[in-house]
């Protein structure tokens, strides 16, 4: 059987890391460990929530995506995925279509890319809902990553599943239909 890399991917507040863990929990598909630069928050353990890495490892790894957010490295690497592989023959990791590009990129039909997308009312509600204050919420949304993950990205069109998610029933129902389809779990 092929190993695969399930692709979570869609502006913030679109589901993506409701969607990952419903995976996870439901089929028991793990999340790829990503790795970031900054240093762990109270309760979060290296090699659990993140690779915690100094600016110097983290630039060993091969990444598929990374992006520097606050001064911070975020990326998702070759070398993770392959040790979740070694494990497990489906995996998910959340990523913006930058990234979900790299991956489609890299891994063709081995990678099954699900983008979520919900109107711009709904995305603000669940934001403001998450605690995101108001002025970091109006940047977030104002950014140039925010408004082009809002859409699939021609090197995604036909090469992925689309998901709108207002009812995160419906949204898990398609998710498993998505699963049958590719003969996931």
């Amino acid at each position: 059987m092929d190993k695969k890399i399930i692709v979570i991917t869609g502006a913030s507040g679109t589901g993506k890391t409701t969607i990952s863990r419903y995976l996870k929990d439901t089929y028991h598909i793990p999340s790829v460990i990503t790795h970031t630069t900054r240093l762990p928050r109270d309760g979060e353990k290296n090699g659990v929530d993140y690779h915690f890495e100094t600016k110097e490892s983290f630039l060993k790894n091969h990444y598929l995506e990374k992006v520097e957010y606050s001064g911070n490295w975020y990326g998702s690497s070759e070398e993770s995925l392959n040790e979740t592989w070694k494990k497990y023959d489906s995996a998910s990791i959340v990523v913006d279509t930058a990234g979900a590009i790299s991956y489609k990129k890299k891994y063709g039909k081995d990678a099954v890319v699900i983008f979520l997308e919900v109107d711009l009312d709904t995305v603000t509600k669940r934001l403001t809902k998450r605690g995101d204050d108001s002025s970091r919420l109006q940047a977030r949304i104002n950014s140039d990553e925010f408004r082009r993950d809002l859409n699939i990205p021609e090197e995604l069109r036909s090469k992925c599943y689309k998901i709108t998610n207002k009812n995160i029933q419906i949204t898990k129902e398609n998710v498993n239909n998505i699963l049958k389809i590719e003969k996931i779990n």
